[in-house]
């Protein structure tokens, strides 16, 4: 790496820690580099559009870094000298530090919570108490012989509106009719083999573990509770990415009735998905992680929760809106290809 690419990756990494997105640090040193400039010209030399420019420009515009220029035609961007832009950012540093003092409690770092269990009564214990638990979304992962001990707690996350993914592992006849499997998951895959077993509740809550703790015939095997959001979302990875794509569908849910607001973005992508194919056209409101809202038709599902997949690479689940200043792209939480993160999905379909 020449030293020119370490000092914009050690610049680009220190705006991050400021708070900005990887896109608003693209439109700042955009504007950096002209002093003043146009919004067409932020928006080729960033690669976003120009709609993400006017947006981001207010946010930079609020945080005194930049002034923009709605009087002129076309509309311009002019960056505050570097200098008094740090000073800005000083000054509200130490505006809040009073506060922040005041609110401070000295406490002893807390490491995320892990466990290690070794017992089949345990690791059924904690899957029923993930299952019950979870508010939005739970994956599940079990052998077949293991699908009768949480049925009743699966049952119950679908009654109560939880999107639930099932897999299950070591069914010989994977192209069965097996009609139980329908009201115990939103979606559910299966393959013949073996497979650990495992949960992840709303991103927060997990467990993985070799398939012989829960089937109590390897107690030297053991399973692991974690309940903290990084590592929580490292087994939401494994299971969407590596053993979901693996395996063989059995059931779908049917779309469900339109109008809907969502505040799981995954619900709504796979309903926004369901409708499509079955040619219903839909228009989204989406409200951004940011308080923002944006309307349009939705263009494209890109996903992998149900056949046939349509995202480009994996785990990539995000919507596509149609709007007037062009195409745009919303992905879920933590989503980093997308122009936006979306937080609040409402679907309806174009025809009322």
């Amino acid at each position: 790496m020449t030293e020119q690419h370490a000092d914009d990756q050690a610049l680009r990494d220190e705006l991050n820690v400021f708070g900005f997105s990887d896109t608003e640090i693209d439109t700042y040193l955009a504007v950096l580099e002209h002093g003043e400039t146009t919004v067409r010209t932020i928006s080729d030399e960033a690669d976003v559009t120009q709609r993400a420019v006017y947006n981001i420009a207010e946010r930079l515009e609020d945080r005194d870094l930049v002034t923009v220029n709605g009087h002129a035609s076309p509309t311009t961007i002019r960056a505050h000298p570097p200098r008094e832009a740090i000073d800005s950012l000083s000054g509200r540093l130490e505006s809040i530090a009073p506060s922040l003092e005041d609110r401070f409690n000295e406490t002893q770092p807390q490491a995320p919570e892990i466990q290690i269990i070794k017992s089949r009564e345990t690791a059924v214990k904690r899957l029923r108490e993930g299952i019950s638990e979870a508010e939005h979304e739970v994956l599940v992962a079990v052998p077949e012989h293991a699908f009768e001990d949480i049925e009743p707690e699966l049952r119950a996350a679908v009654d109560r509106d939880v999107l639930v993914f099932l897999l299950i592992g070591g069914i010989e006849d994977l192209h069965g009719d097996d009609r139980r499997l329908d009201d115990t998951a939103t979606i559910v895959r299966a393959w013949s083999e073996s497979l650990p077993f495992m949960y992840a509740a709303d991103d927060r809550a997990a467990m993985i573990g070799h398939s012989g703790v829960i089937s109590g015939t390897h107690v030297d095997e053991g399973a692991v509770t974690v309940k903290q959001d990084n590592l929580a979302g490292s087994i939401v990875g494994l299971y969407l990415g590596a053993y979901w794509p693996a395996a063989t569908e059995l059931h779908v849910c049917d779309p469900e009735p339109l109008p809907r607001t969502f505040d799981w973005f995954r619900h709504s992508v796979l309903q926004a998905v369901l409708h499509r194919r079955d040619g219903t056209e839909l228009e989204a409101v989406v409200t951004t992680d940011g308080g923002e809202e944006i309307a349009g038709r939705v263009s494209q599902v890109r996903q992998a929760f149900v056949e046939p997949a349509t995202n480009d690479y994996t785990l990539e689940t995000s919507l596509y809106l149609e709007t007037e200043d062009g195409e745009v792209s919303i992905g879920g939480p933590g989503s980093f290809i997308e122009e936006y993160e979306g937080d609040i999905v409402t679907l309806r379909r174009t025809d009322g």
